[in-house]
């Protein structure tokens, strides 16, 4: 069988056993593109859930903050952001005090071209636009700690807005369960002293910290308080398919139209097996989630639930941009020197992006990984990513298979980490 996974911009086509595959490509079950989302979320800003419409909202207020994703979210901000921009002004907000702000999280900031990638090029020419950097606490204010011992540093040029709005997308997420809603406070505009703290091995070693999964969740329990102590107004989020148009569009009180939305991922993410397999093909989603190997560990945190104790996963990622931040490549190139991962530097924090390699260590202690990557030497993917390189999926796959048996049975899942895979009757 052929099969196109998302890989890079331009995708990857592989061919697979058919005899071998336990199912067909495991995919987002249908469901209709919305036909005029223009519409759709004009109708949402005037009747949103559980809180009053963003006109009203806006009325008398001077200033506004509105949250988006970074460039390693596929969030249709040239969508969204219009029409919530002209509401703010049309209700009296001036456009001299409307912030767009980037939620970098730790990540590196998103200019030039780049934000007129995410934002588009009347907004990034005539709007406020500028990134969070969690690293500068003196661009943070600090507004308590939490009953679980987390300090929230919150963007300050969030706090200070009389309006807070945040954007985003709903898609299955490897520690918080569902992204999007609170998400893009915490930790999407928070500062590393509380990202540290609530990205720690407290938090993520915790069982039902992980994909999918809410109620019970400490790392989704304490971000929404976070969230909720920073304040947010407003939200609007959205669900995409597998071509990236949008299926679902909710706005209205963070923790309520969040929820529905949620109700509505979940519905259509979930992809069974009938057993575990030994070999599971995956990606990272491609452009823009694969372009690095810190972002590619969440799709092999995705394809976990249905990979054997034991088995392999094969994963293809573009990399294009290397490893990750120079904090996370300092951690990988420790790993080289020391032929091991040094571990959480302490019992309740982790340095920054070292908690990516608390979720790697989960996948490793689990299965074996086989990485096919044209960003990254077979050297570094060996020696520092703690995986085996592989030449091409077929190779990686006929080697595996061939390991395992007559009876092995392969799994693929095109698009990573957007489909939550799970095991019929666990």
């Amino acid at each position: 069988m052929n099969v196109t996974l998302d890989y890079g911009k331009t995708g990857l086509s592989v061919e697979l056993p058919d005899d071998r595959l336990i199912a067909p490509p495991l995919s987002i079950q249908d469901a209709p593109p919305l036909s005029d989302p223009e519409a759709e979320l004009e109708a949402a800003l005037l009747n949103p859930v559980g809180t009053k419409p963003l006109a009203e909202l806006a009325a008398g207020k001077k200033t506004a903050c509105v949250v988006v994703c970074d460039i390693t979210r596929p969030v249709p901000n040239k969508l969204l952001l219009p029409p919530i921009l002209r509401t703010l002004e049309a209700a009296g907000v001036p456009r001299a005090g409307i912030t767009i702000l980037v939620a970098t999280g730790l990540h590196r900031p998103n200019e030039g071209d780049e934000l007129v990638e995410l934002v588009g090029a009347d907004i990034a020419r005539d709007y406020r636009c500028v990134n969070h950097f969690g690293k500068d606490r003196d661009t943070h204010a600090f507004l308590g700690t939490t009953d679980r011992g987390v300090p929230v540093w919150i963007d300050s040029r969030y706090t200070q807005a009389e309006l807070k709005i945040t954007t985003g997308l709903i898609e299955p997420h490897l520690m918080a369960g569902y992204s999007g809603g609170r998400k893009l406070v915490c930790p999407g505009i928070a500062g590393l002293d509380t990202v540290k703290v609530w990205h720690g091995p407290r938090f993520l070693e915790h069982p039902k910290a992980d994909c999918g999964i809410l109620e019970g969740n400490p790392v989704h329990e304490e971000n929404t308080k976070i969230a909720l102590l920073a304040g947010c107004d407003f939200i609007v989020n959205v669900c995409i398919d597998g071509k990236r148009r949008v299926t679902w569009l909710g706005a209205g009180d963070m923790i309520r139209a969040w929820e529905r939305g949620v109700q509505f991922c979940r519905d259509v993410v979930k992809a069974g097996v009938p057993r575990a397999c030994e070999v599971v093909v995956t990606s990272c989603a491609g452009y823009p989630l694969d372009t690095t190997w810190y972002q590619a560990v969440k799709g092999l945190t995705g394809a976990m639930p249905i990979v054997k104790p034991g088995g392999t996963i094969v994963l293809a990622a573009s990399m294009t941009e290397g490893l990750g931040s120079p904090e996370f490549r300092a951690m990988l190139a420790d790993y080289r020197v020391r032929g091991r991962y040094a571990g959480p530097s302490a019992s309740d924090t982790c340095e920054m992006d070292e908690w990516q390699l608390v979720m790697l260590k989960k996948v490793l202690a689990h299965c074996r990984v086989k990485v096919v990557s044209h960003g990254l030497p077979a050297a570094t993917l060996r020696d520092e990513c703690r995986v085996e390189p592989a030449s091409s999926v077929e190779a990686a796959v006929a080697d595996s298979l061939a390991e395992y048996g007559p009876a092995a049975k392969l799994a693929v899942i095109p698009k990573g980490p957007y489909v939550s895979p799970y095991v019929l009757g666990a």
